[in-house]
């Protein structure tokens, strides 16, 4: 029952993503661009008794001059074209969508991979159970693939190597391996090589 809730929080989650990504790749045009997409960035330099100050203003590029941008203008009348000769001004502009795209993405990169992360703690137990009618090898020289054997059962059990029971062997491994390298490095402080 578990188990089907994740499956259907899946798919919900999922579609909801689906419907993002594709509600985000319908083109727009250059009219319907938002604000914070465009802007002209002027960078005024300290000018007489007036600090440095950086002025943005959503102007078109043509438009993107000292003029049209630094407003309030802080001098005087007759030394505007000085200050403005001074101000250096760039137009920039940036694709939202593709920050939005890029960042669902992401997202679902991480939610799939946080939905695994529970698929397996939900399966781990099923394993578990497996695991309590085998017992584990108590010398790594001996083949890993050997299994005592439990009467036909046991037999049957160890002939059908399921890739769950695969997974559990070579973690089995890794930790003993783990164990091990501990012991080796912390009691015996002793470098591996």
């Amino acid at each position: 029952m578990l188990l089907r809730r994740a499956v259907g929080s899946l798919k919900f989650l999922l579609l909801s993503m689906l419907i993002c990504f594709l509600s985000e790749l319908v083109p727009r045009t250059d009219a319907s661009k938002s604000f914070e997409d465009v802007r002209c960035k002027c960078i005024c330099p300290p000018y007489r008794n007036i600090s440095g100050h950086i002025y943005n203003k959503n102007v078109s590029q043509k438009d993107c001059n000292c003029l049209h941008v630094v407003e309030p203008m802080p001098v005087p009348g007759h030394d505007v074209e000085a200050y403005c000769l001074l101000c250096e001004c760039k137009y920039e502009e940036r694709s939202s969508t593709t920050i939005k795209v890029t960042i669902i993405i992401y997202l679902s990169v991480v939610g799939s991979l946080l939905l695994y992360m529970v698929f397996l703690l939900l399966v781990d137990p099923l394993i578990r159970k497996q695991q309590s009618y085998s017992q584990p090898l108590h010398n790594e020289e001996e083949n890993e693939d050997v299994r005592p054997s439990l009467g036909a059962e046991g037999l049957t059990r160890s002939r059908s190597n399921t890739v769950l029971e695969r997974v559990e062997g070579a973690q089995q491994r890794w930790k003993r391996q783990v164990q091990e390298q501990r012991k080796t490095v912390f009691d015996r402080h002793k470098m591996l090589s």
